[in-house]
Formats: structure tokens, sequence, C-alpha cells
């Protein structure tokens, strides 16, 4: 980032000095390309993953003018930490250029928008990339400065704005923003620390080959918080106990929230039923006293969908 300013300072410097030494007005320096303005910025992992995904020459393309909210190169390592990669760099070597496409257009507006005009645009943006073949949108915030909600749920936070290209503007992000249906839902939970302590539970039970396999699948998921409210007990299960918790809170189909069927029993892979009980929030009926509330719907991933719930749902017997 900081070799960001520097570039636009150090820019800043020579028009003044063309100006003072009396250089034409009438021929200015040329606006950088979103592209030039990505490398000139040090925006060096998005750079690279744009070239491997085969989008490096729309970033170019005079004819277009786009907004890019830009991930910092920081962001990209974040990120590739969660998913278990060594770098940035290792992370957009492994991952397909298909994969790196779609993450990045999931990144980019269709027109140019200045800060005042996503303001003035409203909370929903849609972007490039499309699921099953229909657009996707953006939810952006204006609160204490501008942040943007993902399809993994977790939020980046604009970090710098208006950097003006020919082609476009870019917005730098902290965070790399995740599109649906592109990870798998081992994936989709590692990228938010929400599910920090059910990816640890899933990696202990040695689950997280299965749940990164074909499916699909239906995941309610419980937050840390759930976990934590449970901790004496989790903590004390053997690896069977706490693989049959764990398939307690899934389904061998994918069943989107619109398709839930309330009030009557399905079958988890534990081979035990559920009760998913209509409301606001609905809630589950588990073999305990307690009903577990159904927070979020409908996190979409390459082999299913995630519903994030704040309890742990407990079969009985264990």
């Amino acid at each position: 980032m900081l070799r960001l300013f520097k570039w636009l300072l150090a820019a800043a410097t020579v028009s003044t000095m063309l100006t003072a030494c009396g250089g034409d007005d009438d021929d200015p320096a040329p606006m950088p390309t979103l592209a030039q303005a990505a490398q000139n910025g040090g925006f060096t992992a998005l750079t690279a993953a744009a070239t491997k995904a085969g989008l490096a020459s729309t970033l170019a393309d005079g004819s277009v003018s786009l907004t890019v909210f830009a991930p910092t190169n920081e962001a990209f390592t974040t990120l590739a930490t969660q998913l278990g990669f060594a770098s940035a760099d290792a992370m957009v070597t492994a991952l397909p250029a298909s994969t790196l496409a779609g993450i990045l257009q999931y990144h980019v507006l269709g027109t140019r928008k200045a800060a005042a005009d996503l303001a003035a645009g409203g909370a929903t943006q849609a972007t490039l990339y499309k699921f099953n073949g229909n657009a996707t949108t953006l939810s952006l915030s204006f609160t204490g400065g501008v942040t943007i909600q993902d399809a993994a749920l977790t939020t980046a936070r604009v970090t710098a704005a208006d950097v003006m290209a020919s082609n476009g503007v870019i917005h730098a992000v902290d965070k790399v923003l995740v599109p649906p249906g592109l990870l798998n839902i081992v994936q989709m939970a590692q990228v938010n620390p929400t599910f920090d302590t059910l990816v640890a539970a899933v990696v202990k039970a040695n689950l997280q080959g299965t749940l990164s396999g074909a499916g699909p699948f239906t995941v309610f998921a419980p937050t840390h918080d759930a976990f934590a409210a449970i901790a004496s007990t989790v903590n004390g299960l053997s690896t069977q106990q706490l693989t049959n918790v764990l398939t307690y809170h899934v389904l061998g189909s994918e069943v989107l929230s619109a398709n839930i069927p309330f009030g009557t029993p399905v079958t988890t892979v534990l081979g035990q039923s559920l009760v998913i009980n209509a409301g606001t929030p609905p809630t589950i009926t588990d073999s305990s006293a307690t009903p577990a509330r159904i927070v979020a719907v409908d996190v979409r991933a390459s082999n299913g969908v995630i519903h994030v719930v704040d309890k742990v749902l407990i079969p009985n017997p264990l």
C-alpha cells in the first residue's frame, strides 16, 4: 500500500514540475490503465492472479470502464493461510485459472464508480461474476467507512478509495472477497473465523476429505460461540462421538432455505433425524430441550450449502 501512495505522490510531483517549467498543458501525461495502476501500486498478488486467470488484458483494455475492489498483498496472504497454502504465490500457483477468474470477477463492477457513486448507488452492487448463470452482488455498508460483505459472510474494508485509471477506478480492500459456488464447504468454513472451532473439530474427526468431496451436502454449521457454550462436553468426546456429533449436522443432499421441509423430519448423514421449524428465525429440534436457531442461510459452496446455527446439535445417543 505504501508503494501505491508513493506512486501517486510521484505522479503529482511530476505534474507540478512540468507546469512550473512551462510544460504543454495541452499534452498531459496519460493516465495509467487499471492494469498499470495495480502494478504501480504494488498489488503484486492481484496482478499475478489476474495474469494466470487471463484477465490482465481486461484490466488493460481502454474500451472498458470498470470498478475494481483490489485486495492488498496482505489480504491475499491471509486467504492463502486460511486455505492452508504456504504463501499467496503458492495459492495463485495451485488454484485453477477458472477459480482465480471467478474470484477476481467478484471484485469487479461493470461500470466506473467512485466512492461517492457507490454511496449514492445504495447497498447492493452487481459484480461481473456469475453463479449458475446469474449475476452476483456485493453488500456494502457506509457506516464508519465503506465495508463489503461477501458470500462467505465475511467483511472487507476499503482502505484507499478513488485511485483513478484511464479505464476505471480502484478501491483497495483489506480482504479477498469470496464468491459463492467456487470453494468447497470446508474451504468456505476456513475463510470465516466464525467457524474456526468447527473446522478444528472436522479436522480432528478426519472429515475434511469427505466434506470437500463431490457432495452435494447441506451443513448446519455451529458458530465458535456455539461450541464455546458446551466446550467441556465437546472436549470430553471421543473421536467417534465427535464424528457422530458432526455428521448429525450434515444432510446428504443440498437443501436451500427456500426448500426446507418445515415440520417434517429430515435424516442426517449420521442416520438420526432433525426437525426444522418455521419461524423468525427458523429453529432446529435435536435430542436436547433447547432448539438451535438458524441465524444465516444459503452460504453457497461448490459442493453444497451452509446454514449457520447458534447451537451445537446433539444426537441421542452420542
